[in-house]
């Protein structure tokens, strides 16, 4: 009997490495009875106008994934040094991604949003190349929104973004989470000394990092604190540590990135979490039940972060503090708070219905429905 022919699939987005990740983890589980070939195409640069390679270049290539890269440029909302430069990227990127999609040739193309998707999905709809888009966010992000005339289906993690797009293209899906995370089992009871797991999303955050540094000894003299840092603190901070009393060296670990497939190992320890609230933070902080202190980013499309933020602070495991309003001592009391009423916060939290774990299987189900 003739082997059935895989089917190829490209993916693509920006900021959104681990919900690719689980994406790819079903594709990987359904290989014997749905062969496939995944290819990825991202961003060249994590960070405008920084030669840092995002995260996603590292990791799936050790997951199988063809991976490539396009000098992506993004329409900013605010006017920097690197603005004009990025918008001069964007032709270029263009004429790169529609190379690209030439010679890999998928049968299917899954967008993840962000700027480095959308000439990749313009790219694959001129080649008549079926589109699928996964809008992670409660709202709708600008890339998604801009690709949306040029799906055939729409996969969406939360309702609430049905409003932004073609409601008979929609499906709602819920947001994929990586296997070893949706399998981790809620903390029942608080490490002694409690451990903070400061985290400002896959690329870090120089913000949440300014106002750790102040407050930095203080912490780690009640506490074990794990800091993702992210590439452009992360010199500066493992020279802190360098420079610390070694009973409170022992007790920062201070990274720039962490694999996402180790991921799991660090929320297993974490008893609080003090990041961002990205749409995947979020599903990851609903799914383990972590009580969190989250600082949305205030320039967020349509705000995105802020009612992520405000969706888990509704279940009761998260606090919510305004980046224009966050002090570097009215951190350091959070965490006390959080700490000193962490079994309320996990009672609390445990009311709340499990979140949805299937939805990388859906996700999957669709983009074989479109090409079958």
């Amino acid at each position: 009997m003739q082997e059935a022919k895989p089917i190829k699939i490209l993916l693509t987005g920006g900021h959104a490495a681990t919900t690719a990740i689980s994406v790819v983890e079903e594709l990987i589980r359904r290989q014997k009875s749905f062969p496939s070939e995944i290819y990825w195409i991202g961003a060249k640069a994590a960070v405008e106008g920084k030669a840092l390679a995002p995260l996603e270049a590292s990791v799936f290539p050790g997951l199988g994934v063809s991976t490539h890269t396009i000098p992506a440029g993004r329409l900013q909302r605010r006017f920097s040094l690197y603005t004009i430069p990025s918008l001069a990227k964007i032709p270029w990127g263009f004429f790169k991604a529609l190379g690209l999609v030439e010679r890999i040739s998928p049968d299917i193309i899954l967008s993840f949003g962000a700027y480095a998707a959308f000439p990749v999905v313009l790219a694959g709809w001129l080649k008549g190349i079926p589109v699928v888009l996964h809008e992670q966010t409660v709202t709708a992000g600008l890339a998604n929104r801009l690709s949306s005339p040029f799906a055939s289906k729409i996969a969406l993690a939360d309702r609430g973004s049905l409003r932004f797009f073609p409601k008979g293209k929609c499906v709602l899906v819920g947001n994929p989470i990586m296997t070893q995370i949706a399998e981790i089992e809620p903390k029942k009871t608080l490490s002694i000394p409690p451990t903070i797991l400061v985290i400002g999303g896959s690329r870090g955050s120089s913000t949440i990092n300014g106002l750790v540094e102040p407050i930095l000894e203080r912490l780690l003299g009640d506490y074990v604190l794990i800091h993702l840092t992210g590439s452009l603190d992360f010199e500066k901070f493992k020279e802190k540590r360098n420079t610390l009393p070694k009973a409170l060296r022992l007790r920062y670990e201070v990274f720039s990135q962490i694999d996402p497939m180790q991921m799991d190992g660090v929320y297993k320890r974490a008893d609080i979490l003090v990041g961002r609230s990205g749409a995947n933070t979020v599903s990851e902080i609903l799914t383990i039940k972590i009580p969190s202190i989250l600082i949305p980013i205030p320039f967020s499309y349509r705000d995105e972060q802020t009612k992520n933020a405000k969706a888990a602070q509704k279940v009761g495991i998260a606090k919510l503090i305004s980046q224009d309003e966050v002090t570097s001592e009215m951190l350091f009391e959070e965490v006390k708070k959080s700490v000193s009423g962490w079994n309320k916060i996990i009672e609390r939290a445990a009311a709340y219905k499990s979140f949805d774990k299937g939805a990388s299987s859906r996700l999957v189900d669709l983009v074989f429905t479109k090409v079958r």
